[in-house]
């Protein structure tokens, strides 16, 4: 479920500006644990603008806005990573411990990985993503490979936006943003691995007319 108090450990401006849900104490884990890491992913998010030409423009998850918050994010070590995760089973006879066997989970990419914080953009990817993203926050939190999820995605506010822009139908129902998300994480498909959201606001324009 969504933490009541997570507010108070995200910047104001931060929680203005942008759509934000906790899941699982996120917020305080990450602000409390990792202050660098939440420290530079604050101050990616307050840069972090776009234009309504890049909206127009083609190119999906590979289009100008998530290259914008790469620009923000690779020079302070924030890098694309193959997670891959591997448990050693042991066998326990007479006090003996010996290897039994090895379960190697396989590897998933994820956007930015910093020590044991890893996050994932996704801008206007199809609406499975989030399973796969979910599904790897949980494993690898489980093997104790990351402490902390992250994603950032498109909120519903920007909906009105599309249609002025006549292009609601390359933003449409079955594309990563916030409506198809939550559900997802209300079913708990992050199992036990805190995650933390921003959807990303109208605010976030930098040519928009209010």
């Amino acid at each position: 479920m969504v933490m009541i108090n997570y507010k108070g450990y995200i910047p104001d401006d931060i929680y203005t500006n942008y759509e934000v849900y906790d899941y699982k104490h996120a917020a305080a884990i990450l602000s409390k644990e990792f202050p660098l890491e939440f420290s530079e992913i604050c101050e990616a998010l307050r840069a972090f603008r776009f234009k309504k030409s890049d909206v127009i423009a083609g190119g999906g998850n590979e289009s100008e806005i998530p290259k914008i918050m790469s620009r923000l994010l690779r020079p302070k070590n924030w890098l694309e990573k193959q997670l891959e995760a591997e448990l050693t089973v042991y066998e326990i006879k007479n006090n003996d411990k010996k290897e039994s066997r090895k379960v190697h989970h396989g590897t998933h990419k994820v956007d930015y990985v910093k020590g044991r914080i890893a996050l994932d953009l996704e801008w206007n990817s199809k609406d499975q993503t989030f399973d796969r993203d979910l599904y790897a926050f949980r494993a690898f939190f489980e093997y104790d490979a990351i402490s902390v999820g992250i994603i950032i995605t498109r909120s519903t506010q920007l909906n009105p936006i599309f249609r002025e822009l006549n292009v609601s139908k390359k933003y449409g129902a079955s594309t990563t943003h916030m409506g198809k998300l939550l559900p997802r994480l209300e079913a708990n498909r992050n199992g036990g691995c805190p995650v933390l959201v921003f959807g990303i606001t109208p605010n976030q324009i930098e040519d928009l007319e209010v």
